[in-house]
This record gives structure tokens, C-alpha cells and sequence, in this order.
């Protein structure tokens, strides 16, 4: 038996889930964005011990590496790098594009576009197959009336994540569709288990986030 812990903190609504093998043994969430950081490892401790377990047990960490908040996806990362720094275990990464085309991945009828939302009329993308396997890589734009017409044009797209309104407020093509299912890290979970089996680790070390552009913050010059 494999027990890892899935990290995702990327969103709004933070998760954490532990999993043996696929099998999700407990999940707590928190959606109060602003305590992400007070919250998560509390939360771990709390949900190791509630199935009587510790750190040393774990085989793996599985962390979301966005795009999506800036801080959110640092915390979640810092923790994941902490717990394999200490223990030794291995680190597997995830994007939360593919994350959350796992979450709607029986609802899609061909492509998945998760759609992330930015600044203004801006979304963070990727599309993916029913197999989830990456047909356009992570990107930002800006959607208009022409956004996704090429996709669009031969194929029946499920448009997910946070970007959904914006892109339904200029895509009317009838080969688009939009869901409201929402991931947290239960679908990592999956994601995860698949990655370790193939052993398909990241450097523990070096991983940085997935934030696609660069933080922008305007108080610094």
C-alpha cells in the first residue's frame, strides 16, 4: 500500500487529501482564501492523525503547482518540499490545468479546456483528450469572439474552472459547453497515484510553480 498526501492550494478553496493508492482516505477543505497558509499544516496534522498515521508513513506528496494564485500555489509548494525535504519521500507535481480537467473528464464528449481566471479578459488555459493527454500546453490569453475558434471548428469542447463565465460571455459557438464541477485535491489524487507507479517525479529541489507569466506586483519598481 502507497499513502501519499495531495496538496492543492491554489485556488480559492484549499485542499488536502490523503490517498491510499486511489482510494481517498479523507479530505478537508478551506475556503477562506486569506488563511490558506494558517490553515494547511494544521489541517495535515489533523488529518494524519485522524487516520493514524504521521509523516513517516507516507510514500509520496503531491502538490499543485497552478497556474492560480500566486501565494496560494508558493504555500502549497513550500509545504510539499518541506514534508520530502525532511522525510526523503518523493515529490510529484501537477498542474492544476490538468486537475481540473481530471474533475470534468466523464462529463467531456471530446476536448477539455479548463480555463482559469486572470486579469480582466485574461484566462490561463490548456486543452487535453478524454485521456487527458495535453493537446495545447499551458498558456494565457485574451478571450474574445475568435478565442477557441480553431478547436471550436472541428471538435465538441467542455469548457471548466474559474474562467468559464468569461469565456461564455464571447464564445456562442454550439460546440462549446461549460461546467460548474469544481476540483480539489481528490482529483490530484488520482493524478498522483498514476505518477508515482510510473515513477514520474519532479526535483524536489528545483520544481518552481507553473505560473505561466511573471508576478506582477505593482508596489515594487
Amino acid at each position: 500500500m502507497s499513502f501519499i498526501l495531495n496538496i492543492d492550494t491554489a485556488a480559492d478553496i484549499a485542499s488536502v487529501c490523503l490517498a491510499e493508492n486511489e482510494k481517498v482516505v479523507g479530505l478537508v477543505q478551506n475556503e477562506s482564501r486569506n488563511d490558506h497558509a494558517s490553515w494547511l499544516h494544521p489541517a495535515i496534522d489533523s488529518l494524519l492523525k485522524s487516520n493514524g498515521l504521521t509523516v513517516a508513513d507516507l510514500q509520496a506528496v503531491a502538490v499543485n503547482i497552478g497556474p492560480g494564485s500566486y501565494t496560494g500555489v508558493r504555500i502549497g509548494l513550500s509545504a510539499a518540499k518541506g514534508f520530502c525535504f525532511a522525510t526523503g519521500i518523493p515529490l510529484i507535481a501537477v498542474s492544476s490545468l490538468k486537475i481540473l480537467a481530471k474533475a470534468v473528464q466523464t462529463e467531456a464528449q471530446e476536448l477539455i479546456c479548463p480555463v482559469i481566471d486572470a486579469r480582466r479578459m485574461e484566462v490561463y488555459t490548456a486543452a487535453f483528450d478524454k485521456q487527458l493527454v495535453e493537446k495545447d500546453p499551458p498558456q494565457a490569453i485574451i478571450i474574445d469572439e475568435n478565442s477557441f475558434s480553431e478547436m471550436l471548428s472541428s471538435h465538441a469542447v467542455l469548457f471548466c474552472g474559474t474562467g468559464c463565465r468569461k469565456v461564455r460571455s464571447m464564445i456562442t459557438h454550439p460546440g462549446a459547453s461549460y461546467s460548474n464541477t469544481i476540483s480539489n485535491a481528490s482529483h490530484l489524487a488520482i493524478l498522483a497515484c498514476h505518477d508515482f507507479l510510473c515513477n514520474k517525479f519532479v526535483d524536489t529541489a528545483y520544481i518552481t510553480p507553473l505560473y505561466i507569466k511573471e508576478f506582477y506586483n505593482p508596489t515594487l519598481k
